[in-house]
This record gives structure tokens, sequence and C-alpha cells, in this order.
């Protein structure tokens, strides 16, 4: 059990509820997420956590698919993930603009971005479309981004929309390197023309990390009782440490050793690991 000290040991056994990463953590995608390759101890880690009846959810950043589907591709590559086990920014923005009172969002995405907020039932304005009172612009994954697109959410901003994103990270890790977050670049675009940052509604934001507490059935209370493990120190790791969390970085995606020991106490990992073995290791000692 090199790399985990007794305290940090004790944190993982006491463990209310994990949040896992995706791309990098348990799985490498193609850039187009199209499809998922299980990196080492994903399966059996799953099944432990199913074993002893620790809540968990899988969050991607991605919003290229509906959950549903990441959560089938996750199954084809040998993960035992129920639908409901799986989420993504659109799923944490829907409840964010449900709990403000925001009902008309338009949507610089396509199906994986707007189902979840259309199944909150909040009124899905299309990328490009003409309309009136729209509260919220909400980026995601859109290649298709068009210059009307643009247009459409800059006069939305300039009329006093709120700027809001699932994610504004330039890379995630993919097969065979790193791959372009496409809200990234929709977002530098509008910003440069409205002077709007985007408020990020998926990873790290603490929006997020409540609502895969109440997905779990946990309640606010229990966010230092969780686990948050991770590829990405801006993400995961800044996100479990704002909350108390416990984070765990791993190297098997975008960040070497190096990289997660060369940061701000922010962005720190509590323990860094090669992978996911040393972690399953600890819970399969667990009673």
């Amino acid at each position: 059990m090199a790399n985990i000290d007794a305290a940090i040991a004790q944190r993982i056994r006491e463990v209310r509820g994990m949040v896992i990463d995706m791309d990098g953590t348990l799985v490498l995608g193609d850039a187009a997420s199209g499809g998922h390759m299980a990196l080492p101890g994903a399966a059996a880690l799953l099944v432990a956590l199913k074993r002893r009846g620790i809540p968990f959810r899988v969050f991607t950043n991605g919003t290229a698919k509906p959950p549903a589907a990441y959560a089938a591709s996750l199954r084809a590559a040998g993960l035992d993930v129920t639908d409901a086990e799986l989420m993504t920014p659109a799923s944490s923005a829907a409840a964010w603009f449900l709990a403000r009172g925001i009902r008309r969002v338009r949507v610089l995405g396509r199906e994986g971005v707007q189902q979840p907020l259309r199944e909150a039932g909040l009124d899905v304005v299309q990328p490009g479309a003409k309309a009136e009172g729209v509260e919220a612009v909400f980026t995601g994954w859109y290649r298709e981004f068009t210059f009307p697109d643009l247009e459409a959410a800059c006069r939305d901003i300039w009329a006093g929309a709120l700027a809001t994103t699932a994610s504004n990270v330039p890379f995630f890790a993919a097969q065979g390197g790193r791959a372009i977050g496409a809200s990234f670049a929709i977002n530098a675009m509008i910003r440069s023309l409205t002077g709007k940052r985007a408020k990020v509604l998926g990873k790290p934001s603490r929006a997020a990390l409540r609502c895969a507490l109440t997905l779990m059935g946990l309640p606010m209370a229990a966010e230092k009782a969780l686990v948050v493990i991770g590829d990405d120190p801006a993400l995961e790791m800044r996100m479990a440490n704002a909350a108390g969390a416990l984070s765990i970085g791993v190297t098997s995606g975008l960040n070497d050793a190096g990289t997660f020991t060369a940061l701000t106490p922010a962005d720190a990992a509590h323990v860094v690991l090669p992978g996911l073995p040393p972690l399953l290791e600890l819970l399969s000692r667990c009673s």
C-alpha cells in the first residue's frame, strides 16, 4: 500500500460516496467520444464499491452524448455502470438553473447537452434560433458551431442573459494524447465579444459536486466524507479540495506525478497514484 498513508487510508475506509472521473481515470476515449477502453482496475473498482454499498457517480465533463449514452459506452467497455450512475455537466446545470428560477436557456450543443435540461423541464432554445426572453446561454460540446450561433448567443448576453458553460478546460484525455474541449473555444469567442466570462456549471464547480451528492442520496454535510478521483488537478482536485473532500489524483490520463506535485494547494491531490489498482487493493482489505 505504498503511496497511501494511514490517515488517507482511514478516510477511504470511512468514505460515504465517490465521484469518479471518466476519461483518463476509468477509461480512455477517442477524440470524438465515440468509444471507450477500460483502464486497469476500473471494472474491479466499481464492483468493489457496489459490493460494499458505497454510492458513486461517474462524472464526465463531456457533453457530446446524454448521460445514458455514456453509460452504455462504459458498459460496452466492461464496466458495471447504470444510466443513473453517470452524470455530465448538463445534469448539474439543469439543477442549478431550476434552483435559480431560470427556465429559458439557449443551448450551444446538440442532444448530449440539451437532453438533461429538457428532461428537467427547461425551455431549450436551439443554438441559432431567433428567440426572446432567453435567461441563460449554456455552452457544451458543439463542433458544429457556426457564426449565426455566435451572433445569437452574444445578442442574448447583451440583453442580460447569463453566460454559463459545461466546461472551460482546453483539453481532455483521449487515446493517442489530448483532444480539444469545444466549449473552451466557444467561450473564448463569446467572452471576447461580450466581456462576460462563462460561469462553469460542470467540474470543478461546487454546484456540480453538490449535484453529485444529491444524486447519490447524500446530504450536503457529507461533502467532507467524499472521495473524488481524477486525472486533472484543475478539475477533480480543485473541486474536491474546495469542499474538503479527499482528492485522489491518478497519472493514467493527462498528467504525470511531477505535474501533480508542482501545484498550488487548491489543485494538489491528497494522494497521487499511478492508477486505480492501489485504491482497489485498499478497498479489498476493508471489512
